[in-house]
């Protein structure tokens, strides 16, 4: 079992395997390994001196010099040069609250065999992947879920967690599978006595809106560029080239920018290049990389390349995909390993440490401007009648129509995700179900205790990091991987957050300016074009009406064949109508759904869900 879990994750580690079985094989340890710190002795599972400790862990652990050279003076011995090892000789020293020291993107697993406990513990905003499951007695963890299946697990739809997929309200333990769950973010598991235990260790926590922050505009600008600067440089320390993945927007510009500031030789930025001008901003990354110096490659993303490898990057990815952005990643992750890169810098997390999101720019700009009558706006709205959009909602949530009145969500975005509601509801199979999901998601989270009296816009994103962020945005990681290709977010750099966190909405926003504290403090390494461009997602271009278009092509055909027949979520008939249609009137609507539904039929055939 234990070889055959491994093997299936090579492609996360391609650079070596390792495996390591405790006496009387009761605890098995397996490593697929991507070679990017201490190229030579680094390999895993690693030991302790007496042997009695062994650990498999993935991802980094930054500023680990200092942390090795104390426990040295302690008298620990070190069996390599590599990061991974002082989780270790920490745990030795300090037990589970050697998390505390801790920092960067990690999960790790841990055996005492003194004490017969396993250990395991995923990082804080939950950038590396960590799955469980428990089959008959035993207990099972993997970097992806697919590893449980080449060990023999029969892979079974979760059909509450694929409804929530659906409707975009995943949870931070969410998998598509029963039986399979996530540690979420910020938590440890223990195995100890034949019982497993699951608990926090950090949590995203903003604080009081009346509390006191002393520094000034410029301070907190000068303070936040030189925690940036120094998360950044912290995530450049590897025994192999690092390149940054680029985009046309602040965030990634602004890593790029610091990276460059940093670097001994110059850096290698590689863009997303579609061959739609309305999405495609590779000209705009071009000028942003000859201002930094930075070597330029653009990757094609075309419609054609997306059709064809549409289906090995949504098995890759485990999970449904609202838009073929997946996709383009998985095309730039290959991309970057042809060009002998295996470490990246990228901008994700700006979006969560400055509140950038647009669902969120009313509560933004509202407190930006200096509202104070924030509460009494939101009881009226709760009192007006519902307008189309809000009726629409309702009929999949009242509950999100209830809450995003309260947090002041911004109405711009409510008339399309009524329509999209609208038409998935259409779509389902009355075997799909009927509860709501956002309110089951909303009572998972229990967050009132941690959101209340926070600022509207910081209990948006609370809540944002606490579901469709790592339970979708981060889970880019399978894509990247699945090439060997660790991408490392230095904006997802506790440190630099608890800082952050602290700065109220009127510096975040200053002059109603959506991330300004972001822009000002990266103003030395930007263009005036990249500090002030308005923010825009990674997203891959609709269907067109052509009934050329290869990605819609590759979509109908999926949609119209047997796995589709046998899909218990989706009513066929509806989704065969509605891939077959080539009218261009409203697909920007329809499209989402026909890649989930696509997404559901690949990943039932590759892992034989039943």
């Amino acid at each position: 079992m234990l070889r055959a879990a491994t093997g299936a994750l090579e492609h996360r580690g391609p650079d070596g395997k390792g495996y390591w079985t405790g006496t009387a094989h009761r605890i098995g340890l397996g490593h697929t390994r991507l070679s990017v710190i201490d190229l030579e002795t680094g390999d895993q599972p690693i030991l302790s001196e007496d042997e009695s400790i062994a650990l498999v862990a993935n991802g980094e652990f930054y500023g680990f010099e200092k942390i090795r050279q104390d426990l040295e003076r302690l008298g620990h011995l070190f069996k390599t040069r590599s990061d991974s090892e002082i989780v270790i000789h920490l745990y030795e020293e300090m037990g589970e609250a050697c998390l505390d020291k801790l920092r960067g993107e990690f999960a790790f697993v841990l055996w005492d065999g003194r004490r017969q406990k396993l250990f395991a513990a995923r990082d804080r905003f939950g950038i590396k992947p960590l799955f469980q499951t428990e089959q008959n007695g035993v207990l099972l963890l993997a970097s992806e879920a697919k590893a449980f299946f080449a060990a023999g697990i029969e892979a079974k739809w979760d059909s509450e967690a694929v409804l929530r997929s659906l409707y975009l309200c995943i949870g931070p333990e969410h998998s598509l599978f029963k039986g399979i769950r996530q540690i979420p973010p910020g938590h440890l598991l223990t195995r100890e006595n034949g019982t497993t235990q699951i608990r926090q260790y950090w949590d995203p926590t903003y604080p009081l809106a009346n509390g006191v922050f002393h520094d000034d505009e410029a301070h907190c600008i000068e303070k936040t560029a030189s925690l940036v600067e120094e998360a950044i440089a912290l995530r450049m320390r590897a025994d192999v080239p690092v390149g940054c993945l680029l985009s046309g927007g602040l965030d990634s510009s602004s890593v790029l920018g610091f990276a460059s500031r940093i670097a001994d030789r110059p850096m290698r930025a590689f863009t997303i290049a579609f061959d739609d001008p309305q999405f495609d901003e590779s000209e705009l990354a071009r000028e942003t990389a000859a201002f930094a110096g930075a070597e330029f490659e653009t990757v094609d993303a075309s419609k054609g390349r997306l059709a064809d490898n549409f289906e090995q990057s949504i098995a890759h990815g485990e999970i449904v995909q609202y838009n073929a952005h997946g996709t383009a990643r998985f095309l730039l992750s290959r991309a970057i390993q042809r060009a002998g890169y295996k470490v990246v810098l990228a901008g994700e997390g700006a979006d969560e440490l400055f509140a950038g999101y647009g669902f969120a720019s009313a509560a933004v700009l509202s407190r930006a401007n200096g509202s104070a009558r924030g509460k009494f706006a939101a009881l009226l709205r709760l009192m007006r009648p519902s307008n189309a959009s809000e009726r629409l909602i309702r009929q999949a949530s009242p509950w999100l129509v209830r809450t995003a009145k309260i947090l002041n969500l911004n109405p711009e975005i409510m008339g399309p995700l009524a329509r999209r509601m609208d038409l998935m509801q259409s779509m389902l199979s009355p075997r799909a179900g009927t509860d709501d999901p956002y309110r089951k998601l909303f009572e998972e989270l229990s967050p009132m205790e941690r959101i209340r009296g926070r600022e509207p816009a910081k209990q948006m994103i609370y809540l944002w990091m606490k579901s469709l962020f790592p339970g979708y945005v981060l889970s880019a990681d399978r894509a990247d991987m699945a090439h060997g290709v660790e991408v490392r977010l230095p904006f997802l750099d506790h440190v630099l957050f608890d800082y952050v966190k602290r700065v109220p909405v009127r510096l975040l926003a200053a002059n109603g300016i959506r991330k300004n504290l972001l822009r000002e403090a990266a103003r030395p390494v930007l263009t005036d074009g990249a500090r002030n461009r308005a923010k825009k997602p990674l997203m891959a271009p609709s269907f067109s009406a052509s009934a050329n278009d290869p990605l819609r092509t590759a979509v109908a055909d999926i949609l119209n064949s047997d796995a589709m027949r046998a899909n218990q979520f989706f009513d066929y008939r509806a989704v065969s109508r509605l891939a077959d249609s080539t009218d261009s009137d409203g697909t920007a609507t329809a499209d989402p759904l026909l890649l989930m539904a696509a997404s559901l039929c690949i990943i039932q055939e590759r892992y034989h869900v039943t």
